[in-house]
């Protein structure tokens, strides 16, 4: 493995960390809070950093992403167009086939309880897909 920096020689969850405290305001808070959403929905999920600065969660396959912009903190999750959506969290790339977003904005309430759900209904139909 090449290094080419600082940020090569940290685990991808202190890079996270990171990327929550240096943005520092609501959308920080909003990033970590929905981490631990994640982490509780599934304890076995794995973070890792892609795209030279997006964290992303996976078990079994990709299950979301997490990117911040100005606005929102938008979490994309990767098959989002099969998993059921009962209490219509997916607010967002909703055109296409596959991905499904929810664009979180300051001052938003989440619904913990249905986004666990769509997490935990992302990871077994990564889980369904890989016993294949």
């Amino acid at each position: 493995m090449t290094t080419t920096g600082p940020q090569d020689s940290k685990s991808a969850s202190e890079l996270i960390d990171g990327r929550i405290r240096e943005l520092g305001d609501w959308r920080g808070e909003m990033l970590g809070r929905l981490r631990a959403l994640i982490h509780q929905a599934d304890p076995d999920v794995v973070e890792t950093w892609k795209w030279r600065g997006v964290p992303v969660w996976e078990d079994a396959g990709m299950i979301c992403t997490g990117e911040t912009y100005k606005a929102v903190v938008k979490l994309t999750f990767a098959k989002g167009a099969a998993l059921p959506d009962p209490t219509r969290l997916f607010n967002s790339s909703l055109e296409g086939n596959t991905r499904r977003a929810i664009d979180f904005q300051k001052g938003e309430e989440v619904d913990e309880e249905a986004f666990k759900a769509l997490v935990r209904a992302a990871v077994a139909l990564n889980k369904s897909k890989a016993r294949r």
